[in-house]
């Protein structure tokens, strides 16, 4: 329900364009003035110039309005409700579970009002709801690409990405934080790192509690790490898995070198690399190097190691 204490920023972060409204609800600009002619759901505001404009109230009406619509409500029947019926019904809808579009609205909705202390609730509701993995597959990660679009498009300021990623953060430090000595029998040792001029920290944490929480030993050094010195660091160490992550396109770094000075130090071990630049560069790899674009694919690859022991000790 997109419902918060919300604080009254009364600037450009806190207004909207008919062409915002659209990124953030999915509703047309011709759907939009429309449904205002005809059932006067919400009454735009207008600047000093004449320019239509929304503020929170309107967009968050509207974000309501847009899920009980794509979940089968006229808009001819949305009209005759009043607010608190139509936040209760959405609030139904997201009870049920089933609809992870309308989690990532809430979560827009909370980031556009810079507001704490409902997006913390957001999360830990679903976390409770879904649980952490759940709810960072299904929730967290398309609402973090979803914002990426619509930094991309002019709609929110880089302000409130990072507003929303210090929270997420948290979450996960806490998450990890749960798991730390928590070792299965037979673990493995993994290196996880990003490069020197990687800044995107998220997707290596998220990897971080997904290790951990399998029974497997991390060793994280986290982001900008520079090859001179993760090779003076760990000249003697031979992890077992070496995992580094690429995110944007990173013009100084040579990755076919980069991948080549991996696999050169540690031949031994085995080599996952992630990310868009990495995964749809053209490179060549030796035997112990992989790639993988979603965590799904991670997942996999821990599981299959706790698979492999059951089986050895299941012969032995």
């Amino acid at each position: 329900m997109f419902t918060s204490n919300t604080q009254n920023i009364q600037n450009k972060l806190g207004t909207f364009s008919i062409k915002d409204i659209e990124a953030l609800t999915g509703i047309k600009c011709h759907t939009l003035r429309i449904w205002e002619q005809r059932y006067g759901i919400v009454v735009p505001k207008r600047s000093d110039t004449n320019i239509r404009y929304y503020d929170d109230s309107d967009l968050k009406t509207l974000l309501n309005i847009s899920v009980l619509n794509d979940n089968g409500f006229k808009i001819s029947e949305i009209a005759k409700l009043t607010s608190d019926e139509i936040s209760e019904k959405v609030l139904e809808i997201s009870r049920s579970g089933n609809e992870f579009k309308i989690h990532i609205r809430s979560f827009i909705s909370a980031m556009l009002s810079f507001d704490e202390t409902g997006f913390h609730k957001l999360m830990n509701t679903y976390i409770i709801q879904f649980g952490i993995e759940e709810t960072f597959l299904k929730i967290v990660f398309p609402f973090l690409q979803e914002i990426g679009l619509l930094w991309q498009v002019g709609t929110i300021q880089p302000s409130h990405e990072h507003f929303v990623s210090n929270i997420i953060k948290q979450k996960l430090y806490v998450a990890i934080d749960g798991q730390v000595g928590k070792y299965s029998n037979n673990r493995k040792r993994f290196l996880l790192f990003l490069p020197e001029s990687e800044k995107h920290s998220l997707g290596l944490l998220f990897a971080n509690f997904l290790i951990r929480a399998r029974g497997h030993e991390v060793l994280y050094l986290g982001q900008e790490v520079p090859l001179v010195d993760l090779k003076e660091a760990l000249e003697k160490d031979n992890p077992d898995f070496i995992l580094t992550m690429l995110t944007i396109p990173q013009p100084d770094l040579d990755k076919q070198q980069f991948v080549n000075f991996l696999t050169e130090n540690w031949p031994y071990s085995q080599i996952i690399l992630s990310g868009p630049q990495f995964t749809y560069a053209t490179l060549e790899f030796s035997k112990n190097v992989h790639r993988i674009s979603q965590f799904s694919e991670l997942i996999h690859l821990v599981e299959s190691l706790e698979n492999e022991n059951l089986k050895r000790n299941l012969i032995s």
